[in-house]
């Protein structure tokens, strides 16, 4: 069985929706950044990066967000969530996935990771101010090019939908106007009401 680790409100979001959609049998383990639990020496034997989510399988533990996507689709095939004969578009999931991890997933982080990049107080509020222009500026290239509509790739759902769902529940917080991306929030909308996503917010949530 399948066993992903997380934490409420991260990116972890996006596989544990993908692994309900699936039908995988799977469990969870919520980890507590409260108490510093991702660099505990348990959960660091587990993702030494000590970041969620981490994906346990039978074959060895999987990190980042879009190889665990990616493999939750080939491994499930009947779910539909990826292409699995063309090259070309399964590609273009991928590109797409990639560009929320290392862009708007990155410029989010500098809201409350600037020690990641900088040791200077200064540095941090700077980079805080920045967060409503550099994530707003990734959003709207998703919803004027990337967002194809009614879902990511166009008509199918893919393991695209839950990653820019998850990103988008972060867009209060980081201050972006919402009311610019009418393509995104409708795509939010549609992804709350399915019943994969309500099972595992509440869960998420509980």
């Amino acid at each position: 069985m399948l066993k992903l680790y997380y934490t409420p409100g991260t990116c972890a979001l996006a596989s544990h929706i993908a692994l309900e959609e699936a039908g995988a049998s799977y469990s969870t383990e919520r980890v507590d950044f409260k108490t510093n639990q991702q660099n505990s020496s348990q959960y660091l034997e587990i993702n030494p990066k000590g970041r969620v989510p981490s994906l346990v399988t039978d074959k060895g533990v999987l990190t980042e967000t879009p190889a665990m996507l990616a493999y939750i689709a080939q491994t499930f095939p009947k779910a539909k969530l990826a292409p699995s004969d063309d090259a070309f578009a399964f590609a273009q999931i991928q590109s797409f996935n990639s560009y929320l991890c290392s862009t708007v997933h990155v410029n989010h982080a500098h809201k409350g990771r600037g020690y990641r990049w900088a040791s200077e107080e200064s540095s941090f509020a700077d980079m805080k101010r920045m967060i409503p222009k550099t994530v707003g500026a990734s959003f709207a290239l998703i919803e004027s090019k990337m967002l194809k509509g009614p879902w990511v790739m166009g008509d199918t759902y893919t393991i695209c939908d839950p990653y820019l769902f998850t990103l988008t529940l972060w867009l209060d917080g980081d201050g972006v106007d919402v009311s610019t991306l009418p393509r995104v929030m409708d795509h939010c909308k549609r992804m709350e009401g399915r019943p994969a996503v309500k099972k595992v917010l509440a869960e998420q949530r509980a």
